[in-house]
């Protein structure tokens, strides 16, 4: 306890913590009980590492320094008997305070985090649902150590400093006597064993990158920018851990033919002008095949005709939406004699020669914002 900090690790009491670093670094390098079996050098590594977790922690070196840490041989502070607050905090925490913390090793696994991937579909697959195969690049479990982390043969070893707990006992004086807490082992990070022979492949961590590619259901009914959730599906976890889960985010193509409203199809069908007048049928394109359009005599431009059960099958439901047609009457331009001869005769016999004023028409929006509206009211 009457070791010096700094003449333990060789450096001065101005060293940068750079530097004790380094001094740190090669004095481990030849006491560690891995490579010097010798007991008192595997004493002298454990004074070395108290030495450093005080030196390269700028709070404990500042109280060191004052006298207050342990084995500081200038004493000072509180009669020199040194002392460390969090020790005091623990203590009064009560009995139980440091045994309710776990002094088990650190396991290597962790949890593999989660991917967001984007895919975009086609309205036809909003329609009726479908399967992709969605190909991006990932963390995969080593398959030379099998997520072990060791070379082929190998495979970790207890650490000797600590007995393979993961921690180990730090004294301290305090006004209040000796204090003993629990710290994670520096030799091998808290998790109670060493990898001497890390696995060339992955370099010691249980997994490496790779191309994956997984099967995505899609349901029908989604929305743009759904995310389908699969489990498990993410990265692998570090030395074994469990995976994370993948995310995937659905965009949705524009449709030449559909536009979308709700669990409904909207689309437009252009006539002449003497079709409508005189009724016709019109053989149309749906997700289902072709289909007959039938358009009563006397259309009038902007008619809705609804073909049902041809929309999109509902989400999580065996219901579907209805095809909605809007009739576009297109008025000939540029008419011969003859034709604006026969349309002057037709008008004379309807008494349509006078044109009238009908008033203000207040629902002249655009035939796919009417459309719109008018469904999603529903």
């Amino acid at each position: 306890m009457n070791d010096d900090y700094y003449d333990l690790l060789g450096v001065s009491r101005d060293a940068s913590t750079e530097e004790i670093k380094k001094a740190y670094r090669k004095l481990a390098r030849t006491l560690h009980p891995d490579v010097n079996p010798d007991p008192e050098a595997g004493e002298r590594f454990k004074k070395v590492s108290q030495a450093y977790e005080t030196l390269s922690n700028p709070d404990k070196r500042r109280m060191y320094d004052m006298g207050g840490g342990p084995g500081n041989p200038m004493g000072g502070g509180f009669g020199g008997a040194g002392f460390d607050f969090s020790d005091i905090f623990d203590m009064f925490a009560g009995a139980s305070g440091m045994r309710g913390r776990s002094q088990g090793p650190v396991p290597r696994q962790r949890r593999g985090g989660d991917i967001l991937r984007r895919t975009q579909i086609s309205l036809r697959d909003v329609v009726f649902g479908s399967e992709q195969q969605l190909s991006f690049r990932t963390a995969a479990r080593c398959e030379v150590c099998g997520g072990s982390c060791c070379a082929p043969g190998t495979s970790p070893t207890p650490c000797t400093v600590c007995g393979g707990s993961g921690h180990v006992q730090r004294v301290a004086q305090s006004l209040l006597g000796q204090m003993v807490t629990m710290v994670p082992c520096s030799a091998c990070q808290g998790h109670g064993d060493i990898i001497s022979s890390p696995c060339q492949e992955c370099s010691g961590h249980g997994r490496v990158q790779k191309e994956r590619t997984v099967t995505v259901r899609i349901p029908s009914g989604v929305e743009a920018g759904t995310r389908i959730q699969l489990r498990g599906e993410g990265e692998v976890g570090e030395a074994g851990g469990p995976s994370g889960d993948l995310y995937v985010e659905l965009s949705i193509a524009a449709d030449e033919l559909y536009e979308r409203a709700g669990d409904d199809l909207i689309t437009r069908v252009r006539i002449p002008m003497t079709s409508a007048a005189l009724g016709t049928s019109v053989p149309i394109t749906t997700f289902d095949g072709e289909r007959t359009l039938d358009i009563r005599a006397g259309a009038q431009p902007g008619d809705v005709i609804t073909l049902k059960n041809l929309g999109v099958t509902a989400l999580r439901s065996e219901r579907r939406g209805d095809i909605k047609v809007e009739l576009d009457v297109v008025v000939p331009r540029n008419l011969s004699g003859e034709q604006k001869e026969l349309l002057e005769r037709f008008a004379s016999v309807r008494g349509e020669e006078a044109p009238q004023h009908a008033g203000r028409e207040t629902d002249r929006g655009g035939m796919f914002s009417k459309l719109r509206d008018r469904f999603r009211e529903r």
